[in-house]
């Protein structure tokens, strides 16, 4: 009953992000004091962490949020980010949109300020926000659907790319280790990002500065010489000297006021 209820709360809090301990009550069927306990253990665990009167997911345990959640965090920094990538789009290029929530803000200002392009992308998402955009020429890869992300992956999608090649990719990930590798949550992913960045002449990554010195186990590359890095201006110093001595070229998006 207890693996039990511990699942059921990691579901609740995987598709919200947060909650309260009443909230969890009523999903359970579980008493106060119960819960209470149950929050104890997934906290010593390293899985949530306590607010005032509820619990989140905590940012290091290494699983992802329901992509909703995800989406609606940071949200000033990722549309300054995408307003940094989307001014370097040219028109009439072939571009590709992952499925990453910051590059799905690309998406949007593509549809508020459409230009003629060729998309190509592997995120549900992006596809949906882009639908019936004059000017744009949509593309889903094919491939299997991982629902965490609204992404498509798998062999499929992989020899999809083989047959392709892109002016520009604009790519997210879940974490930077401290030798400038970025990674992801999910093997498959992984090994269609790398796919990814051997079919594109200029990749664009994008990511808000809380990923820089997050952790996560699947390794995609690392900064490198011609790749683009644009984050926000949160970045560290250290950082910002780092990823100059990795040869990336470094963007700093100028933030705005969250709405």
């Amino acid at each position: 009953m207890t693996d039990d209820r511990l699942e059921i709360i990691r579901h609740h809090l995987y598709a919200r992000g947060s909650a309260s301990v009443q909230e969890l009550c009523g999903a359970t069927g579980a008493s106060l004091a119960t819960v209470r306990r149950d929050l104890q253990r997934l906290e010593d665990e390293g899985a949530v962490e306590r607010t005032h009167g509820g619990v989140r997911l905590a940012e290091t345990a290494g699983v992802e949020l329901g992509f909703r959640v995800r989406e609606k965090r940071n949200i000033a920094a990722k549309r300054a980010i995408a307003r940094s990538a989307t001014e370097m789009i040219r028109p009439q290029s072939t571009i590709f949109l992952d499925a990453g929530t910051t590059v799905l803000q690309v998406a949007r200002l593509l549809r508020l300020q459409p230009m003629p392009l060729s998309v190509f992308t592997n995120g549900l998402a992006v596809a949906y926000e882009l639908a019936n955009v004059p000017d744009l020429r949509v593309s889903v890869i094919g491939g299997q659907l991982r629902n965490e992300n609204l992404s498509f992956v798998g062999p499929q999608a992989e020899r999809t790319l083989d047959d392709l090649w892109f002016d520009q990719l604009f790519m997210g990930f879940s974490a930077v280790h401290e030798d400038g590798s970025f990674h992801t949550l999910d093997v498959i992913e992984a090994s269609l990002n790398r796919r990814m960045l051997d079919r594109t002449r200029q990749p664009v990554l994008l990511a808000d500065s809380s990923k820089f010195d997050l952790h996560a186990p699947y390794r995609v590359a690392t900064f490198a010489p011609g790749m683009k890095i644009i984050t926000d201006e949160g970045l560290s110093t250290d950082w910002r000297s780092r990823v100059a001595d990795l040869g990336a070229d470094l963007v700093l998006a100028a933030g705005e006021v969250e709405a």
